[in-house]
């Protein structure tokens, strides 16, 4: 956060940067203002709330990461792989294409309509998968991408009907903090933090988890009970960071299994450490966005594709080999 706060297109000292973050802290020794009216904006309305935001859609996705894992038992699950982002951009699209005239929450009407229709999409996909008053993994996973599926048709129906609209479409279907300020950071903030406390107490019943459903039974855990619980906690918390992002992608994916080999298994551990690494993974791909070709800025998800394509592939040959961490 240090170096990435310090660097961008506009040149400005270390010094200065952080004379104009200190000046903004309460308490702090007052400092003559030795700097331009812009470089304190750039500084303290843009850096600062971008990679603050940067932080927490990073720790966002990490967790979510570390919670879809650990319920579904399925080291390739990420925040998406329910149907989040496909809802989410779907309804972003719709918005973007169709509704932009029905401002009924002013700058947050978009990141809102993506909200909802993430977490919504995931209640369809857990009442699709419920069957004989139970819902397997192996179940959920299908009807997350039966899901996935048909939103994609139908987003390529709206991307194909979006005209001169498409460029904004894809800009955030390919993920950016460029938008992000003071009051992004504030909104998703209660549903990051909350989600992640939810999943976190749900920690141990993680860890039985690894030991297969039916000893997580047998030793008192109620296992329909935590799975849609830590579902819905991971699919807010994710939601949350899309709405205010775009899609990001790799990052959920990528982090948990990082850490996992560094830390081991165990949630208690593995969930914090998860969300730091997160969140720096994102700092540093938002600050190669905007700095490698200066002034123009490239999508988020571009950066974090080709830093977790090459993992994934990875990820696929270890599978070969039967090497994932719960057999």
């Amino acid at each position: 956060m240090v170096a990435s706060v310090s660097l961008g297109s506009a040149r400005l000292s270390f010094s200065t940067v952080w004379k104009i973050i200190l000046s903004h802290v309460p308490f702090m020794p007052e400092f003559t203002k030795e700097w331009s009216n812009s470089a304190e904006i750039i500084v303290w309305n843009i850096r600062m709330p971008r990679i603050l935001v940067g932080v927490l859609v990073g720790a966002a996705l990490a967790v979510s990461g570390v919670a879809y894992q650990g319920v579904l038992r399925n080291p390739l699950a990420d925040p998406y792989v329910l149907g989040v982002s496909s809802g989410a951009s779907l309804g972003a699209a719709s918005f973007i294409l169709f509704g932009q005239e029905l401002l009924f929450a002013g700058r947050w009407t978009l990141p809102l309509i993506a909200f909802i229709c993430g977490v919504g999409t995931l209640l369809v996909v857990y009442r699709l998968a419920y069957i004989g008053g139970k819902v397997q993994p192996e179940t959920l996973l299908l009807a997350g991408v039966v899901v996935q599926a048909f939103l994609g048709a139908g987003l390529s129906l709206v991307m194909s009907m979006s005209g001169e609209k498409m460029q904004t479409i894809l800009y955030w279907l390919m993920g950016s903090l460029t938008l992000s300020d003071w009051s992004s950071g504030m909104v998703i903030v209660p549903y990051v933090l909350g989600g992640a406390l939810v999943i976190f107490l749900f920690a141990r019943e993680l860890n039985l988890l690894t030991l297969g459903e039916q000893k997580a039974h047998h030793l008192g855990m109620n296992v329909e009970r935590t799975r849609l619980i830590v579902l819905l906690a991971a699919s807010l918390t994710a939601g949350a960071a899309v709405a205010v992002s775009g899609v990001i992608g790799f990052v959920g994916l990528v982090v948990p299994h990082i850490m996992r080999s560094l830390v081991g298994s165990d949630h208690r551990v593995l969930l914090p450490v998860s969300a730091i690494a997160g969140a720096i993974l994102l700092t540093i791909a938002d600050t190669a966005a905007r700095t490698i070709m200066e002034p123009q800025e490239l999508p988020i998800g571009v950066i974090t594709a080709f830093l977790g394509a090459p993992f994934f592939g990875y990820l696929l040959r270890k599978r070969r080999r039967g090497l994932w961490y719960h057999e």
